[in-house]
């Protein structure tokens, strides 16, 4: 099923009959980040996907898609859920806000599958990444690689879209194509999230080196972690939304990150048992 249709396997195993019948009360895709909120009142966030949507200039050609907007309050979470394998970068990104809120209800709930929540923690505190270690990053996370420029040493960073770095960090760019070869090697993998949403997250899983340190972080990996673990991955850093509708409130305003941690939507870690 792959990872995140066995995180939702796991959520509605959990949940049982609750998970059956829950619905969307809320969607509000943002300009950065998409929340989902339940009819139990739980919320999840996913990235907002703008760039992979050429066809976002023209409303005929870019509307089926998403989700329609007129018929989406009320919809069964469980029917929602049917996107997380969808080729539309949105309806995923819907699809994995949806998946989060579930994830939040199991945390909520107590069921944790036994592993420690960690609240109001940076994940990049949880990852071991010394300076005699190489570190590939997957995604030009800015907190990371604000640590990276810091600690120094030997690091690569893999992004599409090579304007997002600074200029003294693209003589450690390598392009997305080309990425195969520092995956392999890097002692240290620190993958943004956002490789849920396009569906890279398994193959650069698989790539990875034997016994490297692995972490996803980012607010869309903030689900169950099991599936995760179970690919090699030791740190899951997430958020955990704490006012739903004051969170979907900011991103319909076009807030960020900035607007949102760590007041309405508190930094998660969960790491892997050794």
């Amino acid at each position: 099923m792959g990872v995140l249709g066995e995180a939702a396997a796991i959520a509605r195993e959990r949940l049982g009959h609750e998970a059956e019948d829950l619905t969307v009360d809320r969607l509000v895709v943002g300009l950065f980040f998409t929340g989902v909120k339940l009819s139990n009142g739980a919320a999840g966030v996913s990235f907002t996907p703008i760039k992979e949507i050429p066809e976002a200039v023209c409303c005929p050609t870019s509307a089926a898609r998403a989700f329609d907007p007129t018929r989406v309050r009320g919809t069964k979470v469980k029917s929602l859920l049917g996107a997380l394998k969808s080729k539309e970068p949105i309806k995923t990104a819907v699809a994995i806000a949806a998946l989060n809120a579930l994830s939040a209800t199991c945390w909520t709930r107590g069921l944790t599958g036994g592993h420690a929540v960690k609240e109001r923690m940076d994940a990049l505190e949880a990852v071991k990444m010394p300076r005699d270690k190489s570190v590939a990053l997957v995604g030009a996370f800015i907190p990371t690689l604000r640590a990276l420029k810091k600690r120094g040493g030997q690091w690569w960073v893999v992004e599409q879209d090579p304007r997002t770095l600074r200029e003294d960090e693209l003589t450690h760019y390598v392009p997305a194509e080309q990425s195969d070869e520092v995956i392999r090697q890097a002692d240290v993998l620190i993958v943004t999230g956002v490789t849920l949403i396009n569906h890279t997250l398994e193959p650069i899983l698989r790539s990875a080196k034997a016994g490297a340190e692995i972490a996803v972080i980012g607010p869309t990996a903030s689900l169950l972690p099991e599936p995760l673990f179970r690919r090699g991955v030791r740190v899951v850093g997430g958020v955990r939304v704490n006012k739903p509708d004051e969170v979907l409130d900011v991103l319909a305003s076009g807030g960020s990150g900035y607007h949102l941690f760590d007041d309405l939507a508190v930094r998660i870690v969960i790491e892997r048992e050794p």
